[in-house]
């Protein structure tokens, strides 16, 4: 398909989806959601599909929402921004969240409050040494969302999510990755073969058993111990009926390389 606000490709099964609106610091407007939703719809659809890579066109990751869209800034009409969370940024979150495949984030630059949101709900945060994380709501009097306020407390402590929520300094991608909010940080020579040696691994691995293990982990954040052991013997018996396990227990025993359909 044919997009404007975003770039959509596809290369022997690792899927890439670009924020293309550098001249805003890929701000997202209406126009950006649609097409997000539209290409994650179809990647979805799309079983050859192994790996999502989410990154950003120019200097920037992601700005958040563009505050000259008319969706969110209509002069002295009084909005509802809850009905744009609940129709716009709370789907995108969860459809990222929830993908069954491995998604990876390539922050490349900036990523601020909605843009943060969306990292976080990718399974790996891989930054540039130069990239830098802001709480930006407080600035203009709004609260986190995009799922900052849950992911937040979980990944660095309800001490240090206050601080960064209340007071919107800036973060930077070393700092970030100390505080345990993302997974690796790169120079900008070696990030993009480190991103692609990663996905290329996916592209490859059993991707069943692999969002069988996601929805293990999403899920264990809101468990009990007995109902992740539950969960846990129900996943188990679900990835034991997988070809990828024959394929794998095969390979094993045969001493080979395993050939993982992802199925």
């Amino acid at each position: 398909m044919s997009y404007e606000t975003i770039k959509y490709e596809l290369n022997e099964g690792i899927a890439t989806l670009t924020f293309n609106r550098p001249e805003v610091f890929n701000s997202l407007n209406e126009q950006m959601h649609k097409e997000l939703k539209s290409a994650i719809t179809e990647i979805k659809k799309d079983k050859t599909i192994r790996v999502l890579i989410i990154t950003g066109e120019g200097k920037a990751f992601c700005a958040g929402q563009d505050l000259n869209d008319r969706s969110v800034n209509d002069g002295d009409t009084k909005l509802d921004l809850g009905e744009s969370i609940e129709r716009k940024y709370n789907p995108l979150i969860k459809s990222i969240y929830n993908l069954e495949i491995p998604v990876i984030c390539k922050i490349n630059g900036v990523a601020a409050g909605a843009g943060v949101g969306i990292a976080l709900a990718c399974d790996f945060v891989i930054a540039v040494d130069t990239a830098s994380f802001i709480q930006a709501f407080c600035k203009i009097g709004l609260v986190p969302d995009s799922g900052n306020s849950f992911f937040l407390p979980k990944l660095v402590g309800m001490a240090r999510a206050k601080e960064l929520c209340m007071l919107g300094d800036k973060l930077s991608a070393k700092t970030a990755q100390e505080y345990g909010l993302i997974s690796r940080v790169y120079s900008k020579e070696t990030i993009d073969e480190e991103v692609q040696k990663l996905a290329v691994h996916f592209s490859t691995a059993p991707t069943y058993g692999l969002s069988l293990i996601k929805k293990a982990l999403n899920e264990s954040l809101d468990n009990t111990l007995n109902e992740q052991l539950e969960l846990e013997k129900n996943l188990q018996r679900a990835a034991g009926h997988s070809n990828d396990y024959k394929e794998g227990v095969a390979a094993f025993l045969q001493k080979r390389t395993p050939n993982f359909k992802g199925n």
